[in-house]
């Protein structure tokens, strides 16, 4: 019988107590855009017991590697990064001004709580915004948060009190909201865009190892940085791997909340399983063997398509080197770039379960090419 099934064939959870703990770890863990090596040396130290080596590459992307030596080569990858704040400008009066790092979004920061990760150490502060009392303009209109107007206040009456702090421009600030449960076997938290990925294809590593699976290829489980502004380190591990297939797994919307237009984004919802990518960057035979996967092994999946990319890391390990067959398995997660990102714990289990049975099937003989 195979493993994660019950003798009345209930699905038994993928997830551990262990993985459960090592997740509420990596969320809480700040990993900006360019600043990922704490992040990094968690998942690694994770990832370790479930892998034959490791290494990382000179900006950060680290990376597992199964059965490493072979000629065949297959890249299961997520990002490590998440979106946040630089500091920009330090006024005299002790407050300070941000420039974006990734796409943050500017009318979620009003009243939210941060750490400046300053040259000394973690320095709390908080988004100023004035009182309701106080912002009613003469046009009646309220004013709306914008990059230019929201500003951070962390008990600092001057600049030389900032300075004295070791804050700088150039630090980076993240939110302080972190992991935690919601009923209905809901996760929310901060960087579940896409810290979720990372613990997806780490959970791939442990099931390969605990099932003492042997695969006939070199598996590069690939966690890479700098995607929330341009798919950086995607571009540059691709080049180094050269891998000949790759699976992609990050964060997709789920549509079925307030204010989303479906016929513009789609139908695709938390609880649902994984969704399936169709676009010019995702390689139709191997997307075909990845839906066959899933039904043969009743996986429950979604359909969406994109335009002319993607936007995640797939864009750039299908236009690597020569090319390289790529696929998108994506997760629905709620309120994308909030710091209450929300997924559901079976979607985690699904995507899992689809991505290592995938893997299972997968020979340097399996025929991707179109003719």
């Amino acid at each position: 019988m195979a493993k994660g099934t019950s003798k009345k064939g209930k699905k038994k959870s993928v997830l551990t107590n262990d993985s459960i703990q090592f997740l509420t770890e990596y969320i809480n863990n700040p990993s900006p855009v360019g600043f990922e090596s704490e992040g990094q040396r968690l998942w690694l130290n994770y990832i370790n017991n479930f892998v034959d080596e490791t290494f990382t590459d000179p900006y950060g992307t680290a990376v597992g590697v199964i059965n490493p030596g072979q000629d065949f080569k297959v890249v299961i990858e997520a990002h490590a990064d998440e979106i946040s704040w630089f500091v920009n400008y330090i006024t005299a009066e002790g407050l300070i001004y941000l420039k974006r790092n990734g796409g943050v979004d500017h009318q979620i920061a009003p009243s939210q709580r941060v750490i400046i990760h300053g040259k000394k150490g973690p320095v709390k502060a908080v988004f100023g915004w004035p009182a309701i009392h106080t912002r009613i303009s003469s046009a009646d209109k309220e004013p709306q948060a914008k990059v230019e107007n929201v500003f951070l206040d962390c008990g600092a009456r001057s600049k030389k009190e900032i300075e004295d702090l070791g804050i700088h421009v150039g630090n980076v600030v993240t939110y302080v909201d972190g992991f935690d449960e919601l009923a209905f076997d809901y996760f929310i938290g901060r960087a579940m865009d896409n810290r979720i990925g990372g613990f997806m294809i780490a959970e791939v590593a442990r099931l390969l190892k605990e099932n003492k699976k042997r695969l006939p290829y070199s598996l590069y489980v690939v966690n890479a940085v700098q995607e929330e502004i341009g798919l950086r380190g995607a571009e540059m591990i691709a080049r180094r791997i050269k891998p000949n297939l790759a699976i992609i797994t990050d964060v997709t919307h789920d549509t079925g909340t307030p204010m989303i237009n479906k016929m513009i984004e789609g139908d695709t919802s938390c609880g649902k399983g994984p969704s399936l990518t169709y676009g010019p960057a995702v390689h139709n035979k191997l997307l075909d063997f990845v839906s066959d996967i899933a039904e043969k092994n009743k996986i429950p999946v979604q359909l969406r398509a994109t335009s002319r990319s993607t936007g995640t890391d797939t864009d750039s390990f299908a236009y690597a080197n020569d090319g390289c067959p790529s696929v998108l398995i994506s997760i629905p997660l709620r309120y994308m770039h909030t710091t209450v990102e929300m997924l559901h714990r079976s979607d985690i289990e699904e995507t899992v379960r689809l991505m290592y049975e995938t893997l299972l099937a997968l020979t340097p003989q399996s025929k991707m090419s179109y003719f």
